[in-house]
């Protein structure tokens, strides 16, 4: 037997992201605002690095940095 409560907020969340993406109207990307100055574009290098690589050696220094500390907490107490 399926929960009455989980597939009712199935269903509302369906149709409220269905309603989201119908409503939605698509980006003008191609006409310019005023005072509109876009810089030069990244090179494949740098939207890696920039993309995947920072987060991931943020995430190994959290990781690290997290790990140091619970062994010295270990070793003291």
């Amino acid at each position: 037997m399926v929960n009455k409560n989980a597939l009712r907020a199935g269903a509302v969340s369906a149709g409220t992201t269905l309603m989201m993406l119908l409503m939605s109207s698509p980006a003008s990307a191609l006409v310019r605002d005023d005072g509109d100055d876009p810089g030069p574009g990244l090179s494949v290098a740098a939207t890696l690095g920039l993309y995947v690589a920072l987060p991931i050696v943020s995430f190994l220094v959290i990781t690290g940095l997290v790990m140091i500390g619970d062994k010295s907490r270990k070793q003291s107490g």
